[in-house]
């Protein structure tokens, strides 16, 4: 799963469907469904975490107006909330499609979810830990200085 995650869109395929995107926009002020759809499935798969967030958020939008589609939308939007490390969202939207149907890549997507999850859970810990130890020792040392210097005052 890992390696299907860290696979980037070659830049030309994005482009290819940035101006179609852009083109349909200009030419109707309206985009099709199928061209939303391609369009963020590109961002998502972008190496640029501001386009795999606007790649999600197009997928939000499809999946609010085109039910049909839904299926497709919530697999990238677990997808693409994966790339960029946010988590509980990944693992919401591959719990939503989990309700529609089994998928084995679903759930091989959700459990590197959950794991990736719990490997950032351990070390913001650890960081918390740390921040506690360095807290406890600089006011361990303010406290033997106060005393210390107490002592000489007297």
């Amino acid at each position: 799963m890992e390696e299907l995650l860290n696979e980037i869109v070659p830049q030309e395929e994005l482009e290819k469907f940035e101006k179609k995107y852009a083109h349909e926009l200009e030419l109707d002020g309206e985009v099709t469904i199928e061209t939303k759809f391609e369009y963020a499935m590109c961002l998502v798969r972008s190496r640029y975490t501001n386009d795999i967030r606007k790649g999600i958020m197009i997928l939000e939008d499809l999946s609010r107006i085109h039910a049909e589609g839904r299926r497709d939308y919530i697999y990238y939007l677990a997808f693409g909330n994966a790339r960029i490390k946010n988590y509980s969202e990944g693992l919401k939207y591959c719990r939503a499609f989990l309700e529609i149907e089994s998928n084995e890549q679903v759930r091989s997507l959700e459990e590197y979810i959950k794991k990736q999850n719990d490997k950032e859970m351990a070390k913001g810990m650890a960081v918390a830990g740390g921040a506690a130890l360095v807290l406890g020792g600089i006011l361990g040392l303010g406290i033997a200085l106060a005393k210390n210097r107490q002592k000489r005052e007297k």
